[in-house]
């Protein structure tokens, strides 16, 4: 990842392409099978679109991102639909300041973001942040999306590798992750895993 909070701020002076006003159809689905519940994390969570579905379906819902300007909208979001959630600027790799355990982690958008050695720290801070029996939701580009624009597409093994030790791998199911129109790829192919904390 290597960006300054400062970069990922600027980034919310407009709508940056995974800001698309609505909740990712595929969170909405895990919201309807109950898998959005309990002590529940979404890191990355931007304008907090997702945290709010998550507490709009019971959850104790907790949004955290490194950009200060998203976080005051994500609050002023939650305000003006009166759903009640909480949102706290932090950085995904320094998650330790957080100080509590979770029953479920939600991330949209932000394990492809990370390289190798950042990809292992975050597995690790996730494996103390949840607790055990509880879950972790990821949402992410897909290898079989074309070209090079984005993030960094994610294979299915890759999970595997990343996931090998004190986790179960439930499903990595085929899916796409929606963005604003005017970007080279109209719908990136993705990947939807659901992953258990042993």
């Amino acid at each position: 990842m290597n960006d300054t909070p400062h970069e990922w701020d600027d980034v919310y002076l407009g709508a940056p392409p995974w800001d698309i006003g609505r909740p990712q159809p595929a969170c909405v689905e895990l919201a309807q099978r109950g898998r959005l519940r309990g002590q529940l994390l979404d890191i990355g969570c931007g304008t907090g679109e997702n945290t709010l579905l998550a507490a709009s379906f019971g959850a104790t819902a907790t949004g955290v991102d490194i950009s200060p300007r998203a976080i005051t909208k994500a609050r002023a979001k939650a305000a003006q639909r009166g759903i009640d959630a909480s949102f706290e600027v932090a950085d995904a790799l320094r998650l330790d300041t957080l100080r509590q355990r979770f029953d479920v982690v939600l991330d949209v958008g932000l394990f492809h973001s990370f390289d190798d050695d950042e990809r292992a720290s975050y597995v690790e801070q996730l494996g103390a942040l949840i607790r055990p029996g509880g879950w972790y939701h990821t949402l992410v580009f897909s290898d079989d999306t074309p070209g090079d624009w984005g993030p960094r597409r994610v294979s299915r093994e890759e999970f595997d590798v990343a996931f090998a030790t004190g986790w179960t791998i439930e499903s990595v199911t085929p899916t796409v992750l929606e963005i604003n129109p005017g970007h080279p790829i109209e719908q990136p192919f993705a990947w939807l895993a659901t992953i258990a904390r042993r």
